[in-house]
């Protein structure tokens, strides 16, 4: 039983909108319950508190998270690279696997994503 790949899109898509339905159903009843949004507002207001001792510390460290972002840069760069070198070896045909200290291997995964055009 083949499956044509439109199909199985307009599937997809009907699912998708009895999914939002249900979510915005939800919504709606945690929006009328009074309670919810109480401790919804508590909630809020500790996030802030937190939030803002982060903030304080931060700064206390800022060198510390000024290298930390220079190296959040550098691995997704790394990471990059990794993806485009594997997509290249596997287009010529390799597939490598990399093993880590731990003896640990890996092995490229390829995924196909598809955006409205």
């Amino acid at each position: 039983m083949a499956q044509d790949l439109s199909t199985v899109f307009l599937r997809r898509q009907e699912k998708k909108k009895q999914q939002r339905e249900l979510k915005a159903m939800y919504r709606e009843a945690l929006a009328a319950n009074g309670e919810y949004q109480l401790i919804s507002k508590e909630l809020e207001e500790l996030k802030n508190k937190k939030k803002q001792l982060e903030k304080n510390i931060k700064a206390d460290f800022k060198e510390e998270f000024d290298k930390l972002e220079g190296l959040k840069l550098n691995i997704a760069s790394d990471n990059q690279l990794l993806s485009d070198l594997a997509l290249l070896e596997f287009s010529q045909g390799k597939l490598r696997r990399l093993i880590d200290e731990n003896k640990v291997e890996y092995e490229p995964i390829f995924t196909v994503h598809f955006k409205k055009a």
